[in-house]
């Protein structure tokens, strides 16, 4: 064994990356890595200790991480270096060993403690179980109402089968991160511009749904997608932002409207039930109005009956000085009657004796006096029925209607007399 060659053997041994040395041996590792990549190659079957060094060294660089062409994203399905089968080897938590045994499946070594037979057991595939996040590149999609946008997303996935992830699928991180490029494209196609902006979730959730749908056979399961970023022309952010100025600029007016509205509407009301308070107040002041000019007319009534009562009790009692009143009330209303009238009216209705206002006051007298001539011979017809009861013996209508008859005719006789001599008395005096 070379000593060039010495110093991989040791790193490949302890399952170490040649390029992962102590300070002490870095120099010498780095002429021995390019001391081995300038010896020509030999057959495969060759027992040279150089030649399986070399072939053990190549086949543990293999598998250095690698970054893809379509977004600088590293590749999670493939180990940064395959650990060398040093017979006994302790498996990381939450991470699936791949063995084969003569170039076939042969078992996954779950974490701990695992024992390899040398030379025919080799670690192939180097799977984690973690949830892994995977960038997906910025893609152009349309939409329904022909708008190109830009997006990007970011894809958590992880491995449930080892097997299918080694077996399943040549790079399962480069076919899930097209399949998550070609759903999105497809679901936007099918959403407007305002659809996307609004139903972001739904969207992703469409998208996570179809890739698991085509991931099955691959082992690695689709736990959620996020669309990162959505980048619109700018043409249609401009035309976005008009709307959206407009929009605001139509609420505030709707806002202003509904505002004056509501104001013209509490005036109205605040009008209305003034009005209603103030009709309420004019009919409640009339009611009481007309309660009171009711109560005083019923008073004046009571008080006017009353005075007519005395009155009348007084001449029907004979008193001179009662009826001198009276005949002098009469011919004062008398007068006021005329005097209204002219008032009151543009037709005046004006006495035969106008310049006479003694003659006037005379009639009033005469009027008076008429009326107690006619009362005075009333209440003689009166006195005649009392006086003329049916005596003892008269029991017969023939006897009775003759007996009031003569009493009758005799008093009315007797009162006409009396009237004359004192039309003739008054005559004498005023002559």
């Amino acid at each position: 064994m070379s000593s060039l060659t010495r110093p991989v053997h040791r790193a490949l041994a302890r399952g170490v990356n040649p390029y992962i040395f102590t300070a002490t041996t870095r120099a010498a590792s780095i002429s021995t890595v390019r001391s081995l990549t300038t010896v020509p190659s030999r057959p495969q079957n060759s027992s040279s200790p150089t030649n399986t060094s070399l072939t053990a060294y190549r086949s543990a660089s293999s598998y250095v991480p690698h970054h893809g062409g379509f977004g600088g994203t590293p590749s999670y399905f493939s180990a940064p270096s395959l650990p060398a089968n040093t017979i006994i080897r302790f498996v990381p938590q939450q991470t699936a060993w791949v063995v084969e045994r003569m170039g076939k499946f042969h078992r996954i070594l779950e974490p701990g403690l695992a024992i390899l037979i040398p030379i025919i057991d080799k670690i192939k595939y180097v799977k984690t179980l973690k949830e892994v996040a995977i960038g997906i590149p910025s893609q152009s999609a349309i939409t329904a109402d022909n708008v190109t946008l830009e997006l990007d997303g970011v894809l958590y996935i992880r491995i449930f089968d080892a097997y299918k992830a080694s077996y399943g699928v040549e790079d399962a991180e480069y076919a899930i991160s097209q399949l998550a490029q070609t759903t999105m494209r497809s679901e936007i196609g099918q959403l407007t511009l305002d659809h996307v902006l609004k139903e972001r979730a739904n969207l992703n959730t469409n998208i996570t749904m179809a890739i698991n749908e085509a991931s099955q056979d691959w082992g690695v399961k689709v736990l959620r997608y996020e669309i990162r970023d959505i980048h619109a022309p700018e043409a249609v952010l401009h035309a976005m932002h008009r709307q959206v100025s407009a929009e605001r600029s139509k609420r505030a007016e709707i806002l202003e409207s509904e505002g004056q509205r509501q104001a013209a509407i509490n005036i109205a009301e605040g009008k209305k039930q003034s009005v209603i308070l103030a009709s309420e107040a004019m009919k409640a002041e009339q009611i009481n109005r007309a309660a009171g000019e009711a109560e005083a007319i019923r008073l004046r009534a009571e008080a006017t009956a009353r005075g007519i009562e005395k009155v009348a009790a007084a001449i029907e009692a004979g008193a001179d000085s009662a009826q001198n009143a009276v005949s002098l009330s009469v011919a004062e209303k008398y007068v006021d009657a005329f005097g209204k009238l002219a008032k009151e009216s543009n037709t005046i209705v004006i006495p035969s004796a106008m310049g006479d206002v003694g003659g006037m006051i005379a009639s009033a007298m005469g009027i008076y006096g008429k009326i107690s001539e006619q009362q005075a011979r009333n209440q003689v017809v009166l006195n005649a029925t009392a006086v003329s009861e049916p005596a003892a013996g008269e029991t017969t209508k023939e006897d009775k209607k003759g007996h009031n008859g003569n009493f009758k005719d005799v008093l009315l006789q007797e009162f006409d007399s009396a009237k004359d001599k004192d039309k003739e008395k008054d005559k004498k005096r005023k002559n």
